[in-house]
């Protein structure tokens, strides 16, 4: 490739930047990395994260149906809808494994998990 055709081309990664309102970044420049070795592995990192989070967010979509069940069962038997000594329990576990954030956690499970009847 001559100088040339390498100035066309970043002339024209350019303007389909501009016209896009899309500059195109490095590995490095996407991941805040200093090196492409760390770039790579922050990619590889972040898509593990990614799949990770998806999988989370399944089992928090399934804890919501489970407790669906739940409430319903209670409120169709004449109890209340929410049972705080079992969340509680619930607050009490998740602070045990994981701190005082663990303790924030249960309560954003907890009101993703109540009053949905």
């Amino acid at each position: 490739m001559t100088a040339t055709a390498t100035e066309t081309t970043a002339t024209e990664k350019t303007e389909n930047a501009e016209k896009t309102g899309k500059a195109e970044k490095t590995a490095a420049e996407k991941t805040g990395a200093r090196t492409d070795e760390a770039a790579g592995v922050i990619t590889g990192a972040r898509e593990r994260i990614d799949s990770l989070d998806d999988r989370i967010i399944g089992l928090i979509q399934e804890r919501m149906a489970v407790s669906a069940v739940i409430q319903e069962a209670r409120i169709s038997s004449g109890g209340r809808r929410v049972n705080l000594s079992r969340e509680m329990e619930v607050l009490d576990h998740y602070r045990q494994a994981l701190g005082k954030p663990g303790t924030t956690l249960a309560m954003t499970l907890l009101e993703l998990c109540r009053g949905r009847i």
